[in-house]
């Protein structure tokens, strides 16, 4: 009963609070600390400012994961697009009968809701998976974090071809976080097809030396090994991140072959804390901010 409260409460925060206001609570609510708007310091804090003074078109596009196929196709090539296999507007549209035995499903306008990961299409559900699509596009993937790129994404939904390396018998992510064409860190996202209590995040420099730290997730029990086109993955997120402040590329490497993941302007929203904090400042120090842009007409800072 408490937690259905708390979220309720949340949720009418969510629409009804300017959104300076909103991110100054939930900052002080996750990170344990006031957000310093004039002169921010720490990754976190910088994130929101970019939220609220960064944004530019490009970002609706390359959040948007059905449009930007194209963008990748246009900018690195389309060797390294994840092969599309449909694209609809309504799960109703979908004829599962030509799709094959295993893909993955999702909303191109958010993460995780309605997303259906299929490795054996008999067992499937077709009536749970379209009620869950339909609960992923009716999310307001924006509102919680005002992230805006997410809220101007034409809603849809799409079909990839299912990837699993057979070496590591997962899929696993490759993020690299990139500050104007240079990537400065990246974590390695290890046992998500194992359910979310067995994700693990593993932090590492550009030379691939460990990073002592943890953000959301624990380090996994054995390290990972450095991938094999971990070079060729350094060399794409550079291209792909130059001209932005900050943006996270991420990879996927199967079978030896690098695959483009998705864009993430937003890590955790910037409200998971770092442990220890000083890493915080660490990534906080590679994000120069740019100059700060009109917000849109209408919208409210205070």
């Amino acid at each position: 009963m408490i937690r259905k409260m708390k979220n309720a409460w949340w949720l009418l925060l969510n629409h009804t609070m300017p959104d300076k206001c909103l991110l100054s609570m939930k900052f002080k609510h996750f990170m344990h600390k006031p957000l310093n708007w004039k002169d921010p310091q720490s990754y976190s804090e910088k994130i929101q400012w970019l939220k609220l003074y960064g944004r530019t078109p490009i970002n609706v596009i390359m959040s948007d994961k059905y449009a930007v196929k194209q963008y990748i196709k246009d900018t690195i090539g389309e060797q390294y697009v994840i092969p599309l296999l449909g694209v609809w507007d309504r799960p109703e549209d979908i004829d599962f009968s030509v799709l094959p035995d295993k893909f993955v499903i999702k909303c191109n306008h958010n993460s995780g809701t309605g997303m259906y990961i299929c490795r054996d299409k008999s067992k499937l559900d077709e009536k749970k998976v379209r009620k869950e699509l339909n609960k992923g596009l009716r999310q307001d993937y924006f509102i919680g974090s005002r992230e805006y790129a997410y809220k101007d994404i034409p809603k849809k939904i799409i079909a990839e071809e299912y990837m699993e390396d057979a070496e590591t018998q997962e899929l696993r992510d490759y993020k690299f976080f990139c500050f104007d064409g240079e990537p400065k860190a990246l974590f390695i996202a290890s046992g998500r097809l194992q359910g979310e209590e067995n994700v693990t995040f593993d932090f590492f420099d550009m030379d691939y030396n460990h990073l002592p730290f943890t953000n959301g997730h624990p380090n996994a029990k054995e390290q990972p090994q450095k991938p094999k086109c971990f070079e060729e993955m350094k060399q794409l997120a550079a291209k792909l991140s130059k001209g932005m402040p900050h943006v996270r590329v991420d990879f996927y490497e199967v079978n030896g072959h690098v695959y483009f993941g998705e864009f993430t302007f937003s890590h955790w929203g910037g409200m998971q804390p770092f442990d220890p904090e000083k890493w915080d400042y660490t990534f906080g120090s590679w994000i120069k901010l740019p100059k700060r842009k009109v917000l849109r007409p209408g919208l409210q800072e205070d």
